[in-house]
């Protein structure tokens, strides 16, 4: 076991959907609190509007990294000054980023055990969300994105706590798992190695074998810029 975080610095959570350019969104639902209760499926308190792109058993908590906050600013890709939460996040920490955390990792915080799944995959809500038309898309490409969890054991996480390794299942980190997830060029070889990674969320799993059957990239113009218009 080795400690990767001393003291979260931290909590969010939050289920009242707002209206983003007439699209119904939690972003800006999250509220700080002291400590999460978090069950199997679902954080109390917490919600999606999109359960379709959101929530599930292999996204149960969305952790981001605080310092990214500063990067995306540096790259003037914020319309007015934002902070956390306002990525949705559930987690915010300083000084574990996405180079350290693999797919498959057991991570121990407070009484609850996680599992890191995936990396978030951005969508046309943070355009809306920060002001600029292609924040969604820088986030792709950066792979400064955050990740999720699914919960293994349920409990409590506390302000403070601090953030634990316990496992270490695979050698795929989460900005390889992006690298290899959104290069622009096909590499059956680099998706079936993803793939086949241990802990890696059903969807993205998923995904990557209708890839490897079509031969092709799905479009991400859509998910990345929404619909014309938006």
């Amino acid at each position: 076991m080795s400690v990767l975080v001393n003291k979260i610095s931290g909590l969010y959570r939050g289920d009242q959907a707002k209206v983003h350019a007439g699209v119904n969104s939690m972003i800006d639902a999250k509220q700080s609190c002291s400590r999460l209760v978090v069950g199997e499926m679902s954080v109390q308190g917490d919600g999606q509007a999109d359960p379709k792109h959101h929530g599930g058993a292999d996204r149960v908590l969305h952790h981001f990294p605080r310092e990214h906050y500063g990067q995306y600013r540096r790259w003037d890709m914020m319309q007015g000054f934002k902070d956390v939460p306002a990525m949705g996040e559930n987690i915010s920490t300083v000084g574990l980023d996405e180079t350290q955390v693999n797919i498959g990792d057991i991570i121990g915080i407070g009484d609850v055990e996680l599992q890191v799944t995936q990396p978030r995959s951005p969508c046309f809500k943070l355009n809306h969300q920060f002001g600029h038309p292609e924040f969604a898309l820088a986030m792709q490409t950066s792979g400064l994105c955050g990740w999720f969890y699914r919960v293994l054991t349920p409990g409590e996480i506390g302000l403070g706590d601090s953030i634990r390794l316990l496992e270490r299942r695979s050698d795929m980190s989460l900005r390889q798992a992006m690298s290899i997830y959104f290069a622009t060029e096909f590499d059956a070889k680099a998706y079936d190695r993803l793939a086949s990674t241990e802990g890696l969320a059903l969807s993205w799993v998923n995904s990557l074998q209708r890839r490897l059957e079509s031969q092709k990239i799905e479009a991400w113009e859509m998910r990345l810029f929404g619909p014309k218009g938006q």
